[in-house]
Formats: structure tokens, sequence, C-alpha cells
């Protein structure tokens, strides 16, 4: 979404946010530095989903105040707070060592006495209005890590202010980094992975506290959620090949953890595979051969409070 909170899959998950729904097993602080890459390398997509945002609300609406709902090491955070100049921006996470890094992050581009951080677990920390009223509201990746997901969206609109925009990204296209046929093992091997992340991550839900199931209509269920003007837009991160050394480690990261979460769903040739692409002095591994490139699609999905 993702390498934090399970698998880069076709949801989404290279995205870095973290959902917060019981992952103790995880190190944050060594994961906030792939998360914080991996969102760097998004920027281009943030700042241009940050300014359609902006266009989302009406001129006459002052933004005051943005919740960022799982917030990661805060790069959205930061792009926002950049966006919406006279707005104090609060990131939301459960991961301390996380929002650490957030603020972190915002001294250092010069925001830092505008953005603030809130630990709290989700979907608890949506309760009973603890998070504050909000002109916007951007959660990345972060509800489908949640039970109840038209309940979260429920309750991240009732935080509006009349004239406020819920938007969250949901969705979106899987990663591509490799052709069809690399030249070792099956061709074909991203769309076994992808196969088996859809698994991964349909237990996953099914795991989840009051896991329920429906139609993931994003903008149905904003519209159930109250909202008005729904619409939905779709940005691209087309990095071609050759890449640049972010980029490889970025990706190297993202197959390390579906080496480590994938393995049973994958044959003994698939993982031989991944081996070699992880390999650091390999010719054919993600970090030197030629032809890796990036390339995702973002889907962000927003909604209006009406006056």
């Amino acid at each position: 979404m993702s390498a934090h909170n399970g698998p880069a899959h076709a949801h989404g998950h290279a995205h870095g946010n973290s959902h917060g729904h019981g992952h103790g097993d995880i190190d944050w602080e060594a994961m906030a530095a792939v998360l914080e890459n991996g969102g760097e390398l998004q920027l281009p997509v943030l700042r241009r989903t940050a300014a359609r945002l902006a266009q989302a609300l009406a001129p006459e609406h002052e933004v005051r105040r943005v919740l960022d709902v799982g917030s990661g090491p805060g790069v959205m955070t930061c792009v926002l707070a950049e966006t919406f100049a006279d707005a104090d921006v609060v990131a939301v996470d459960g991961a301390p060592a996380l929002l650490d890094h957030t603020l972190a992050r915002a001294e250092r581009l010069g925001v830092g006495e505008r953005v603030a951080v809130r630990h709290a677990e989700l979907p608890e920390g949506l309760k009973g209005g603890g998070l504050g009223a909000a002109d916007l509201v951007w959660s990345s990746k972060a509800v489908h890590h949640l039970g109840d997901q038209q309940g979260a969206l429920d309750a991240l609109a009732g935080v509006l202010n009349p004239g406020g925009v819920l938007a969250v990204a949901e969705g979106g296209l899987p990663m591509r980094c490799l052709p069809r046929d690399i030249g070792i093992g099956k061709p074909g091997l991203l769309a076994r992975l992808d196969a088996a992340q859809e698994h991964w991550f349909e237990a996953m839900r099914a795991e989840l506290p009051g896991s329920t199931t429906l139609v993931e209509d994003w903008p149905a269920m904003l519209r159930r959620a109250g909202l008005t003007r729904v619409g939905s837009f779709t940005l691209l991160l087309d990095l071609p090949a050759p890449l640049g050394e972010p980029a490889r480690v970025f990706l190297h990261a993202q197959l390390t953890r579906l080496r480590e979460t994938m393995s049973e769903s994958l044959d003994a040739e698939d993982r031989k595979t991944l081996d070699v692409l992880l390999d650091a002095d390999a010719p054919d591994g993600i970090l030197r051969r030629p032809d890796a490139f990036l390339l995702s699609a973002t889907t962000v999905h927003a909604g209006v409070r009406p006056a």
C-alpha cells in the first residue's frame, strides 16, 4: 500500500501510510526510511493531488485545519501544509516512530510551525469526534485496512466543517516495474504476484475486527456518508527505464516485502526468480538491470459536506 502493513499489492500499498490495525511485528523506525523514500518518489503525484483538492473547495472556503489520517512518515502531510499555507495540518497515525519522522520532516521543510501530530489507532481514533473538526480530510490506503469501511468514511465525513472536503486514495492500478518476460524464470511473474496479493488482501480483510463485506464503490460510499459533488480522478507516476537509485531502492524494498509475505503462495521457481531480483550483485537484480521502470496509478475519490 503495503510496505508497512503487508505487501505492496494491487490495492496500492506501495503508498506510505500507517494503518495501525495491530501489526506489532513491524519495526516502524526501520520502515520509516522505506516509506519516506516511496513517498518522495510519489511527490509529483502528491502535489498534483493537493492542487486538485484545493480546486474542490469553494473559493470562499477558508481552509484552517487539515487532517492526514494514516499519515505514515508525513510526506503528504507536508505537501498539504505547503499547498494550504494558512492551515494547520495534523498527521494522525498509529505508529509513534512515524509521527516523529513527520515532525522532523516538517521542520526540515520549513512548515514545522503548522504541522502537529496525533497518535491514534484506527478505527478507535475516529470515534467520538476525537480528531476535531477539519476543512479537509485526506486518507490514503488506510480505510481498506479497517473492518467497517463505510463506518470509517461516515466518521471521517462527520468531522468536516460545512463545505469541507473528504478525499481518500483507494483503488488505482497494480504497480508495474518489469517487462512480462525478464529473462529469468517463467514470464508473467508480476501477474502471479498480483494474484497472490489479492489472496493475501482478502484474508487480511476477513480477519479484521468487525469486517464487513460491501461493494467497494467508493463514490457511492462517499455519497452514503452524506457527501455531495462526489468525483474521482486518477494520477499517473511514470518513471521510465533506466531508473535512478532511489526508485531502485524502493522497488528492492517492495520486492523484499513480497518475498517475505508471499512465499507460501508462490512456487519454487518464482521464489528463486525473486531471489535473483533481490541479489544486489546480480546483473539481473532490480538494483542493476537496465529494463526496470516504475509505473503506478493512484485513484482519489472526494466529496463535499453540504453547507
